[in-house]
């Protein structure tokens, strides 16, 4: 910052108790300038966007390679003040509280530039802070001089998509059976058929696991549950994947030749992040584990795709009932960090660049017991993805055979390989 250019800075004004934006929304804010002396400016803009980014490195001997990707979501910037408009439209230009342009010349003293934007209707992977990847919405302002460096400012704002709970394929049960046949040191069969209610769920909500296990094996067996949390990350057809067991929990013994219905519910933690599925360069997913424990042998499990919905956004005031993403001028009257700005009219729509992926999940498809739905009930169709955030540091691993992350892989095959024993 040079001894002209006291300080610039962008901020905008909360609309919830939660700081948290969601598609459609209005956010408001202030462009601030402090400067010492007289002026000259070449350009002073508003920039919004939206991306996500995945960089991690990998050696191979003495080589170091870097995988790195991007996704651009939505990028629009619009000029305060612009000298040189060959390059630009009219509608980046904004004016001020009186519809003049402002001036490029400031003398000193504080400056302060309102504007607003509108979020677009797409729905967007919500914000993310991971240790390989992160996906980031921000404000930056930038004043541009002659023969100066740009004076640069940024803040990033919580952005976390609308839930879709209409989604049936959310509220579809699903189902799965296995069998396995002893050998070694138990003798016998054992054999399960699993169901769950759905495949959606909130945070802090119960998830209810109905098992009827069929023990016809020599020693008594342990149903057990375990949900797990897998992210992965994609760059130049590679894959990093991070798995981390969340909690486990078991039920009773179950004794030999004999048979049982046991009805579980376990409790989704209200502090995960929620799933991200549409997004091309990484993905936020989780498992639900149900396996039998056996003695002296491998342990028959079966597993289902569990999604973590996002919260409810409280700004539905401020939320949008059109298509448009644009930028206003706003009078600068107010606290900036507490009272948003008056709503603004609707504004042409911009481009939105970039949509986000989309990311297939089967079900299961195994026989249905009596009391589970008919078959073709519960195999849920794909789903085509929703979102969540945060990374936590875990057991990892790298797939060079992995598919390039611009494929629409399927949610099972992704799954690396779970021990077997607990």
């Amino acid at each position: 910052m040079s001894h002209t250019v006291k300080n610039i800075s962008v901020v905008y004004n909360p609309i919830n108790q939660n700081n948290t934006f969601t598609s459609g929304d209005f956010i408001s804010g202030q462009v601030i300038l402090d400067v010492a002396n007289d002026t000259q400016m070449q350009s002073l803009s508003v920039k919004i966007k939206g991306k996500a980014r995945v960089c991690w490195s990998e050696h191979y001997g003495k080589t170091t390679v870097v995988y790195s990707d991007k996704e651009k979501y939505y990028s629009v910037e619009r000029f305060f003040v612009r000298e040189d408009k060959t390059h630009g439209n009219e509608h980046e230009m904004l004016r001020d509280p009186s519809g003049q342009p402002y001036p490029s010349v400031v003398a000193p003293g504080r400056h302060v530039y309102p504007f607003t934007f509108q979020l677009p209707l797409q729905h967007f992977p919500p914000s993310l802070e991971g240790s390989v990847g992160k996906i980031v919405y921000s404000l930056k302002a930038k004043l541009s001089r002659s023969m100066r460096i740009s004076s640069k400012a940024k803040a990033e704002f919580h952005y976390v998509p609308s839930p879709d709970v209409s989604n049936p394929e959310l509220m579809a049960p699903q189902y799965g059976t296995k069998e396995k046949q002893m050998k070694l040191f138990t003798s016998g069969s054992v054999s399960m058929n699993i169901k769950t209610e759905k495949m959606g769920y909130n945070l802090g909500e119960g998830l209810k696991v109905l098992a009827e296990v069929q023990n016809n094996s020599s020693r008594a067996i342990k149903p057990k549950y375990c949900l797990y949390e897998k992210y992965s990350f994609f760059a130049r057809g590679k894959r990093k994947v991070h798995t981390h067991d969340l909690f486990k929990e078991e039920g009773e013994p179950i004794e030999p030749n004999s048979r049982k219905t046991v009805t579980k519910v376990l409790l989704i933690p209200p502090s995960l992040t929620t799933s991200i599925l549409n997004c091309k360069v990484l993905k936020v997913e989780y498992r639900l584990r149900v396996y039998l424990d056996v003695p002296y042998a491998s342990d028959p499990e079966i597993k289902f795709p569990v999604v973590i919905l996002p919260l409810q956004s409280l700004s539905g005031a401020n939320s949008a009932t059109n298509s448009d993403f644009g930028i206003w001028n706003q009078p600068a009257g107010g606290n900036v960090y507490t009272n948003p700005l008056p709503m603004p009219p609707s504004a042409p729509p911009l481009n939105v660049v970039g949509q986000p992926g989309q990311f297939g999940a089967p079900g299961y498809d195994g026989p249905p017991l009596s009391q589970f739905p008919a078959p073709g009930q519960c195999a849920p169709p794909s789903y085509a993805g929703l979102p969540g955030q945060f990374v936590p540091s875990a057991s990892h691993q790298s797939d060079s055979s992995a598919p390039p992350p611009y494929l629409d892989y399927q949610l099972y095959p992704q799954l690396p390989d779970h021990p077997e024993k607990s």
